[in-house]
């Protein structure tokens, strides 16, 4: 049995993490909260590429008020993030948000923290307690001469035990730092340490390159620990690529099932095709395909046309191109030969009459 199996199970909108419920995918809005047109149009984009939880920053009443308008539009759980100033924290309470994320440390004193605690559980809604390597408190630096995991995790701890002193358990814990050992051993630390679940991330993790490798090690890692029952992937970027990439890393490591697996092999000498254009289209392609739920297809992209077939064999479906031509492959048998230009098409035809 793994950590995550026996975290407290949270409700966030209709949804819930922890106790062995699948690992769910966040993302973060990056347009203002207060554009709600920006807002809700992002949200729904995310929403088809399977984000399963939304967050987006309330610093302003505004904003508050705007994201009460934004939550009636979209069909998942909206996270409130507050930074400082209680009353933004307050009002997307009573705006209607499904979460909040507060660093109870800077919210502006223990009245205001517990008035927040209070509408929260007024309104039956967790409160994820977010703690930043880039903001741990001077006084926990100063201990261990630095920031380190342990720093961390006794931040995290201690902001938790300031919302149990209100008589509230309905608590998220996440704990982030950029640099990916340190996520992985605090982490490790937390993880024996506290009943709530734990929402992971590697933050500031880079561009979409650099990025993704910091967070696939990061988070494979720590998953692969048995800990973690949200996710976000942080990249610098369109948010819609933190949702594909969070898919890819679950689905990697066998706590994802559904939907369409697209590998290709590496481009060599016998190349005769357009390898990297094909293989970029088809992953673009499966993007619109809507497979019913739990159904898992593994499509095979492959260069050549001699050894094609064999390497694609562990594939439901594949194509495997020659020079000028190609093949369709099912089950590691040939299906048909086609010129190039039609390996796409009948690619498609395949996946959206699969059955």
């Amino acid at each position: 049995m793994s950590y995550r199996d026996e975290t407290k199970k949270i409700e966030i909108g209709d949804r819930i993490i922890g106790g062995g419920e699948p690992i769910l995918i966040q993302s973060m809005t990056n347009t203002p909260t207060e554009d709600v047109e920006a807002t809700v149009e992002q949200i729904l984009r995310l929403e088809e590429e399977g984000c399963e939880i939304i967050r987006s920053t309330v610093p302003t009443p505004e904003a508050a008020e705007a994201l009460g308008r934004i939550i009636k539009r979209i069909h998942i759980p909206m996270v409130a993030d507050i930074h400082f100033d209680y009353r933004c924290a307050l009002a997307a309470i009573n705006a209607g948000a499904d979460k909040i994320r507060i660093n109870p440390g800077n919210i502006g004193g223990e009245d205001r923290l517990q008035a927040v605690v209070r509408a929260a559980k007024e309104r039956g809604i967790p409160i994820r307690v977010g703690v930043n390597s880039g903001s741990l408190e001077a006084p926990i630096v100063d201990k261990y001469h630095g920031v380190n995991a342990q720093g961390l995790v006794e931040s995290a701890l201690d902001k938790v035990r300031m919302i149990e002193r209100f008589g509230y358990e309905n608590i998220v814990i996440s704990i982030k730092s950029s640099d990916v050992r340190m996520s992985i051993e605090a982490h490790k630390l937390l993880a024996g340490k506290t009943p709530y679940p734990l929402h992971v991330g590697i933050t500031e993790a880079g561009g979409l390159i650099s990025g993704n490798i910091k967070s696939a090690v990061g988070l494979g890692v720590i998953l692969n620990e048995g800990i973690g029952d949200t996710i976000r992937v942080s990249l610098t970027g369109d948010p819609a690529e933190e949702v594909r990439s969070a898919k890819l890393i679950l689905r990697s490591l066998g706590l994802r099932s559904g939907g369409i697996e697209v590998v290709s092999c590496p481009t060599c000498g016998r190349t005769k095709i357009d390898l990297i254009g094909l293989a970029g289209k088809v992953e673009e392609m499966v993007r619109t395909i809507h497979l019913p739920k739990q159904l898992s297809i593994r499509v095979a992209v492959m260069g050549c046309a001699v050894n094609g077939p064999g390497e694609a064999k562990e594939a439901d479906i594949g194509i495997a191109g020659g020079d000028g031509e190609g093949l369709l492959i099912k089950k590691g048998q040939i299906v048909k030969k086609l010129p190039e230009s039609e390996l796409l098409d009948a690619l498609r035809f395949e996946l959206e009459h699969w059955e």
